[in-house]
């Protein structure tokens, strides 16, 4: 029997904009905390219905950003790259993570003392390659050190837009290959390896971009996204992919969506490592 697919979420019990740490947040743009909370909810129902197992790190009052659980580490196999975050506001969810991805049987390890490293946030595998994103959260010189800690290759990608501060808002691996990104977010440079290393690159416009349509979960064959990106909801189709569309304003207030709101714990869909694992 299979072993189902694992995503950590945390309610939003205590989410809301209460500082201002990226472009989204707008403290006198308050997100509807009732609403938001029906949204995560249906995230999560929409996880489960496609047979996800759901498990939750408890939410805690002042730590509004712990609801993005991408953001907490790195997960390769069963050991995990604990994020250490560049913003004061968020350092105080790192113990949170750490203790929570001990009592699950992680094996952790830190990005380098003077780093900063913000977990699936930045780091996504597309077949056995791990894109980082650096510049605006991650650094770029520990993203080698990362690579060498699991063997791996890294390509790292400078983010050159803050609308579009972490990879996972402008990157979303499909498959081995084949990836949804937003070129404006990537240096000339990054786009033309991208471009290089990637044989499917599906490019989504700077609209789709702001309704986070590169923010997406990836599910085998079923992609989960916010609303908004008819365009890349195309794309996707024609490649034979079903996607589900569910809102999740409230959370783009904050600059983050579908992708932002859960740790795949199981490694990713595109990760090479992910599915040797499974076999």
């Amino acid at each position: 029997m299979d072993t189902p697919n694992q995503i950590l979420m945390c309610s939003p019990k205590y989410y809301g904009i209460e500082y201002e740490i990226n472009p989204w947040m707008n403290t006198e743009r308050q997100a509807d905390h009732q609403l938001a909370i029906r949204q995560w909810q249906s995230l999560k129902q929409i996880f489960e219905e496609l047979g996800v197992q759901i498990l939750e790190l408890e939410p805690v009052a002042g730590l509004p950003d712990l609801v993005f659980t991408a953001n907490a580490a790195m997960i390769h196999k069963q050991t995990a790259v604990v994020s250490s975050f560049r913003h004061v506001q968020r350092q105080g969810e790192e113990e949170h993570n750490e203790q929570w991805l001990l009592r699950h049987g992680f094996q952790l390890k830190y990005p380098p003392d003077d780093q900063y490293f913000e977990g699936a946030g930045d780091a996504l595998f597309c077949g056995d390659t791990l894109f980082a994103g650096y510049r605006m959260r991650s650094d770029a010189a520990g993203l080698q050190d990362i690579g060498r800690m699991f063997g791996c290759r890294v390509i790292p990608l400078e983010l050159v837009d803050t609308s579009y501060y972490h990879l996972d808002t402008c990157f979303c691996p499909l498959k081995a290959g084949q990836t949804i990104f937003y070129p404006a977010a990537f240096d000339s440079y990054g786009r033309k390896v991208l471009r290089e290393l990637v044989d499917d690159l599906i490019e989504v416009d700077s609209e789709e971009a702001r309704h986070f349509s590169c923010n997406a979960v990836v599910l085998g064959e079923t992609v989960v996204t916010n609303e908004g990106c008819p365009k890349m909801c195309r794309q996707l189709k024609r490649r034979g992919y079903r996607v589900v569309e569910t809102p999740l304003s409230e959370f783009v207030k904050a600059g983050g969506s579908a992708k932002c709101l859960t740790l795949r714990l199981d490694g990713e869909d595109a990760a090479s490592w992910s599915a040797e694992t499974e076999g």
